[in-house]
Formats: C-alpha cells, sequence, structure tokens
C-alpha cells in the first residue's frame, strides 16, 4: 500500500465519518422538536440546530481535505460533478423563484427537494465523468 492511497483512504474512511455524523446531526434537528424534546423547547432546537451547523463545518473541512488527498483524475472528475450541480442549483433555484414570483407556479415545493435533486444531478455528472476519462 503507498502513502498516497493510504492518505487517500483515510481522507475517504473521515468523510464517511463526518457525513454520517452531520447526516444524523440533521436528522436530530429535523424530527427532534416532534419525537424527542417537544415543539414547546426552542432552545433544544437552537442547541440541535447549532450542533448541526458546526458537524456541517467540520464536514466541510474533511471534504476539502478529501479533495487534496484523491488523484488528480478523481479530482477532475468530482470537480466537474460539483460545478454541474452548483450551476443545476443556482439556475433551476433562480428559476424557480423567479417563475415562482411571477405566479406562474401554483404548488408549494419542499425546499429538501433541491438537496435531493442537486445530489442527483451530482451523481450523473460524476458517473458520466467517470465514463468519460476511463
Amino acid at each position: 500500500m503507498t502513502g498516497d492511497y493510504r492518505e487517500s483512504t483515510k481522507a475517504t474512511i473521515r468523510l464517511v465519518l463526518w457525513t454520517l455524523a452531520w447526516t444524523a446531526t440533521l436528522a436530530s434537528a429535523k424530527f427532534g422538536p416532534e419525537l424527542l424534546w417537544g415543539s414547546r423547547q426552542p432552545v433544544a432546537s437552537w442547541a440541535a440546530v447549532a450542533v448541526n451547523l458546526a458537524i456541517g463545518v467540520g464536514w466541510i473541512v474533511a471534504f476539502t481535505r478529501f479533495l487534496q488527498r484523491i488523484d488528480e483524475l478523481q479530482r477532475k472528475v468530482m470537480q466537474e460533478a460539483l460545478a454541474i450541480s452548483l450551476g443545476a442549483g443556482w439556475v433551476g433555484g433562480f428559476a424557480y423563484v423567479v417563475a415562482d414570483a411571477a405566479g406562474l407556479i401554483t404548488f408549494d415545493v419542499n425546499t429538501a427537494v433541491l438537496p435531493a435533486l442537486l445530489g442527483v444531478v451530482f451523481v450523473i455528472a460524476f458517473a458520466a465523468g467517470m465514463i468519460r476519462y476511463r
């Protein structure tokens, strides 16, 4: 096992652990008020949100380190997938805002749909990049 491979593997494991922690704190912040501490405990809800934000910062740092440790081709594919996802989010998000402001959208969209769609766009763009550069 080479040093680069070992470092890449460690960075990947750290990213997975930070991702799981962030997801768990997000679920706690979302479902805690109705399942754990009750909706009349705003301090607990704000604490859960603050913990989620703090873990999110850790996740961002872990992701940055992950990008630094992977090889150049993986980094290129990842950066292109991230750029496509960011662009899709901005273009799609602002198009939705403008259409909604103009009264063209007659139904409410759950805001949780946007991150889910961005995740799908990222996975498709990443897979397309891996196929293109194989």
